[in-house]
């Protein structure tokens, strides 16, 4: 037979941003040790609101599944004498497994015979299992900021007020920092507060249901979606769902009901952003447009409750709204009486970073290091001027009223400001130099917004590096692996010829003055890696080249990003061909004893076998073809020309002896296959992936 388990963890609010991760956890955690206490159940789910997490288990198994095992013991020779009697060794095997020595069986294990037991281990009820595992399963769950409440030394999200542990309609009973489990359940903590005493497991969603809780996450986000798009159809519109905003808001309620408030027609005279952040980021609502995408003067809000006195919340929802708006008209007007040139100086006043300087000074460093950039993609000098301009002033808008009040707002204010005074192009920088926010955003598309953002991005890695502050484990205070990361992104999506060693090295000279030291080579070996394990996280686990693939691309340069998306994407086209094999099988055999070679100079004085000396002939052909088609960048094009190397390196290794007395001749010999190596380094290092051949 078979019962459902109910496990109900009760506290205080609990964070939205916490329940996706608490919610994982959970379900892992119960699959993981209801299977390592052979307990076979039917499925495992989690839900969650603000005030509960909950597992739910169903066709839980009500005992153990028996185990049957075999145990190896001592080898035969020593658990038996020559009269094939038990040793003590034998002896004590037995015991330690409870099993009765003549119950000792002998097998061939390889070369030898060993002992071995059967054990098998008596089921035991479901019942008794599971407080302890219940238990384990609260005490393992981890959140970002754990807290202790009264006196308990337990950490959890939020304090635990009641636990609900269910086997069918039996309570599993367990404590922990003096609250047992039990049966009863909260609803509702306004519209349904008294406690609720379930019979089973089974009764546990509707009787919260009944109590103003829908204890489903999936199915009240759907209840949301549902609403918002009725309100939305009513407004003769459609309401902006912003997928990170719903999952927010269904974490913040637990009975949702949507409605529709509105403010002042005025207020759209602000640019978009200053009246949607405070809408979304502030008072989590949903914008709503008109159907040919024009903002209104409407926001659906989503309240935890019914609809009882719905016009009273609409009423106070707007009054907010309003409020924030009004400063927000207030901030605007105010910062444009005054050109966001003029604000710059004030960036003297803020720290950028304890040791690395003010953002005044980080903005003349972004300055000099964007032009390089410019400078080294070959851009005219007027663009040069446009990105020199846009790095003066792409962080003047953080002294501006607007942007100390709605810090999300940043970049994309200073552009707005700037198109009173400055170059659309200008503008158009600083609104995109914080581009990419997170993995999966958007980039730069205007080139002052990609140079600016990419030596920003430059400027504060190398600072990081030279100043001590660079990531460990999990810690990455200063979000270098995410601007690490854009900078890629940034150079693969726009195909850009930028050298990372070089922007760096500049980058480093630029902060000699501050710092007053130079790169060491330990140093500059970790700026370097942690570049090139950013574009192996780019090649590997978003684009999805094979792992030895990225390694073999990656080992003969990474400095240029997108010259190593270039060869990978040549490597892994090429791999799906017949003629892989044979220019694999051909690096491989070359590579193997190249690694005598010195160097690969030839003499062509001691080339005396005619393998030899069409191998060699062969190399400078292909040389010349590899430098031709290098200069286009066709990658493919060379390892085409590679594979033609197969049948002369098969005819010399049938044909001559490498590694001869002759020194000279042994030397000339392996410095023939390193240049075969190394044209095929031109692409990638085929021993990462020799053993696909």
């Amino acid at each position: 037979m078979t019962r459902d388990l109910l496990l109900e963890i009760g506290t205080e609010e609990i964070p939205a941003r916490f329940m996706g991760s608490a919610l994982r956890q959970l379900k892992e955690l119960a699959e993981t040790g209801l299977k390592e206490a052979r307990l076979d159940y039917g499925t495992v789910a989690t839900y969650g609101t603000p005030r509960r997490l909950c597992l739910y288990v169903t066709g839980l198994a009500e005992s153990q599944a028996e185990l049957v095992k075999e145990v190896k013991g001592p080898a035969k020779k020593a658990a038996f004498d020559a009269g094939g009697n038990p040793t003590k060794a034998a002896q004590g095997f037995a015991k330690s497994q409870g099993v009765a020595v003549e119950d000792l069986v002998v097998k061939t294990v390889g070369n030898g015979e060993y002992v071995f037991a059967t054990v098998r281990e008596e089921s035991k009820p479901a019942a008794a299992i599971l407080p302890e595992l219940l238990l384990n399963f609260i005490k393992k769950l981890s959140f970002p900021k754990p807290m202790r409440w009264a006196d308990k030394e337990f950490r959890f999200a939020r304090p635990i007020h009641w636990l609900v542990a269910l086997l069918a309609d039996q309570v599993i009973p367990f404590s922990l920092e003096g609250i047992t489990s039990d049966r009863v359940t909260y609803g509702h903590r306004f519209l349904a507060p008294e406690p609720i005493s379930l019979p089973s497991a089974a009764d546990y969603f509707e009787a919260l249901e009944k109590a103003y809780v829908i204890v489903d996450q999936h199915r009240r986000k759907q209840m949301i979606v549902e609403q918002i798009e009725v309100l939305g159809e009513q407004e003769k519109g459609r309401v902006e769902v912003d997928p990170d905003l719903l999952e927010e808001v269904t974490q913040l309620l637990e009975y949702p009901t949507a409605f529709v408030g509105s403010f002042p027609q005025e207020y759209l005279e602000l640019t978009e952003e200053v009246v949607i952040t405070p809408m979304k980021e502030h008072q989590r609502y949903f914008p709503v447009r008109s159907q040919d995408g024009k903002l209104l003067p409407r926001f659906v809000a989503v309240r935890n409750g019914d609809a009882r006195s719905l016009e009273l919340v609409r009423e106070g929802n707007e009054k907010v709204l309003m409020a924030r708006l009004t400063d927000a008209h207030f901030f605007y007007r105010e910062d444009l009486k005054e050109p966001l040139d003029k604000k710059v100086e004030k960036l003297k006043e803020i720290v950028f970073q304890e040791k690395l300087g003010t953002l005044w000074e980080k903005t003349q460093r972004v300055q000099k290091l964007a032009v390089i950039l410019a400078q080294q993609l070959g851009w005219p000098a007027e663009t040069a001027a446009q990105v020199q301009r846009t790095a003066y002033l792409a962080k003047a808008d953080l002294v501006t009223n607007m942007v100390y009040e709605f810090p999300e707002l940043q970049g994309i204010m200073g552009g707005y400001y700037a198109l009173a005074t400055e170059d659309h192009a200008v503008a158009e920088g600083i609104r995109e130099h914080y581009l990419p926010r997170f993995s999966g955003d958007a980039v730069p598309t205007g080139q002052t917004g990609i140079a600016v953002s990419i030596a920003d991005k430059v400027d504060t890695i190398t600072g990081c590096f030279l100043a001590g502050l660079i990531p460990t484990g999990s810690q990455d205070p200063y979000a270098l692996r995410r601007q690490a990361l854009g900078i890629t992104h940034i150079i693969l999506e726009h195909q850009l010829p930028v050298s990372i060693k070089e922007l760096t090295l500049a980058s480093v000279k630029l902060y000699e003055d501050k710092l007053g030291q130079r790169v060491d080579e330990e140093l500059w070996a970790s700026i370097l890696a942690f570049y090139r394990q950013r574009l192996e996280n780019i090649l590997h686990e978003e684009i999805g080249y094979a792992h030895d693939l990225v390694n073999a691309v990656l080992e003969v340069g990474a400095d240029c990003p997108f010259d190593a998306l270039k060869r990978a994407e040549a490597l892994a086209g090429f791999m799906e061909k017949d003629t892989f094999e044979a220019l694999n099988t051909a690096f491989t055999r070359a590579f193997n004893l190249a690694k005598n070679a010195g160097t690969g100079a030839v003499d062509t004085a001691y080339l005396e076998e005619p393998a030899e000396q069409e191998l060699h002939q062969n190399i400078q052909t292909v040389k010349r073809l590899t430098e031709k088609h290098l200069a286009a960048g066709n990658y493919g094009g060379i390892l085409e020309v590679l594979a033609t190397l197969r049948e002369p390196i098969d005819r010399f290794f049938d044909q001559v002896m490498v590694m001869v007395e002759d020194e000279n001749v042994k030397r000339n010999r392996l410095a023939l296959l390193y240049n075969v190596v190394e044209l095929a380094r031109t692409v990638a290092d085929f021993s990462k992936i020799a053993g696909r051949g």
